[in-house]
C-alpha cells in the first residue's frame, strides 16, 4: 500500500513539474511573440510589405492557436470536462487557425519566389492591396477543413449528445471510423498541395542562385535558406496532424500515458513549429531584428538602420 502512495506520489510530481515548465515556456513564448507584434506595428514600413504582413498573420495565428490549446491542455490537466456545444464553439474556430500557418508559410515561399525569380514584378504583385486579398484567401481555405469536419458530424450526432459532458478535444467530433479518415485525407491532401509549393519555389531559387553573383547571389542564398526553414516548419505541422490519432489510443488504454503524450506532443509538435517564426522573421532578418532590439530597449538602442524606416 505504501510502496503504491510513494508511485501515485512520484507521478503526480512528475505531471505537476511538465505542467509548471510547459506553462512557463508557453508564457515566454506568447511574452515574445507580443514584442514582435508591437514592432510590426509600431513601423510603417513593416505593415505596408508583404513579406512581413505575412509574418504578422503567422504571429497573430500562432499566438491564438497556442493560447487555446493551452487552455484545452489545462482542462485535461485537471480533468475538467465541458458541454459538447461549448467544445464545438472553441473547435469551429481553432480547426481554420491549425491551417492559417501553413498556408500561410506556403503564401511566405512563393513571395520570396516572385521577390528573387520575377523582381520586376514584385512590386505590383506584392502590393499591399494584394496582400490584403491573400489574407482573406488563406483564411477561405483554411476554413474548408473545418467545414467539412463538422458537415459530417453535424449530420452523425443527436442532439443530445450536445448537452453531453466530455473532454475537449478533436476526437470528440470522430463519431466513426470514416469520419477519421476523411480528416486524414483531407489534411494529407492540403499539406501535399504546400509542399509540392515549397519544393517548387526553392528549386526555382537555387537555379537562380547559381546563375547570380555579387549581392544578387547572397540575397537568393538566403531566400534558400527561408524556403528551407519554411519547408521544416511545414513537417513538423505535417506531424502535428497525426497527434490525436496516437493520442485516442492511448486514452483508450491509460489516461496518464495520454497526459504524457499529449505533453510531449504538445511540447514538439505544437509549441516547438511556432518558434521558428520568430526566429526566421525576428532574429534572422536585419532590419526587424534592429526594430525589435530598439522596442525591447525601451528606445535605449538605436540605430541609423531603424531612423530611415520612420
Amino acid at each position: 500500500m505504501a510502496a503504491n502512495n510513494s508511485l501515485a506520489g512520484d507521478d503526480f510530481l512528475l505531471l505537476t513539474v511538465q505542467f509548471v515548465v510547459l506553462q512557463s515556456l508557453v508564457m515566454i513564448f506568447l511574452f515574445i511573440n507580443l514584442l514582435l507584434i508591437i514592432t510590426f506595428f509600431k513601423k510603417e514600413y513593416f505593415y505596408t510589405t508583404a513579406r512581413y504582413i505575412l509574418f504578422a498573420v503567422t504571429l497573430l495565428s500562432d499566438s491564438f492557436l497556442l493560447f487555446m490549446s493551452d487552455i484545452l491542455l489545462i482542462f485535461t490537466h485537471f480533468q475538467m470536462t465541458i458541454q459538447v456545444w461549448i467544445c464545438v464553439i472553441i473547435f469551429l474556430v481553432v480547426l481554420v487557425y491549425v491551417t492559417v500557418t501553413p498556408v500561410t508559410l506556403a503564401a511566405m515561399t512563393l513571395e520570396r519566389y516572385v521577390a528573387i525569380c520575377m523582381p520586376l514584378r514584385h512590386g505590383e504583385l506584392s502590393s499591399t492591396r494584394n496582400t490584403m486579398n491573400c489574407i482573406f484567401l488563406i483564411h477561405g481555405i483554411s476554413s474548408v477543413p473545418g467545414i467539412l469536419i463538422f458537415s459530417s458530424f453535424f449530420v452523425s450526432a443527436s442532439l443530445s449528445f450536445y448537452k453531453q459532458y466530455q473532454f475537449c478535444s478533436v476526437e470528440l467530433f470522430m463519431l466513426y471510423i470514416w469520419q477519421h479518415n476523411l480528416r486524414s485525407a483531407i489534411y494529407q491532401l492540403q499539406f501535399l498541395i504546400m509542399s509540392i509549393i515549397i519544393v517548387f519555389s526553392y528549386i526555382k531559387i537555387m537555379k537562380v542562385a547559381k546563375a547570380a553573383s555579387g549581392e544578387d547571389k547572397k540575397s537568393s542564398k538566403k531566400g534558400l535558406r527561408t524556403v528551407a526553414l519554411h519547408g521544416f516548419q511545414l513537417l513538423l505541422c505535417l506531424i502535428q496532424l497525426w497527434c490525436p490519432f496516437i493520442e485516442v489510443a492511448l486514452l483508450q488504454i491509460n489516461f496518464s500515458l495520454y497526459e504524457i503524450a499529449r505533453y510531449l506532443n504538445f511540447l514538439l509538435f505544437y509549441l516547438a513549429p511556432r518558434c521558428l517564426s520568430p526566429l526566421i522573421y525576428g532574429l534572422r532578418d536585419e532590419v526587424f531584428f534592429q526594430a525589435l532590439k530598439y522596442i525591447a530597449s525601451f528606445g535605449l538602442y538605436k540605430r541609423n538602420l531603424i531612423d530611415k524606416l520612420n
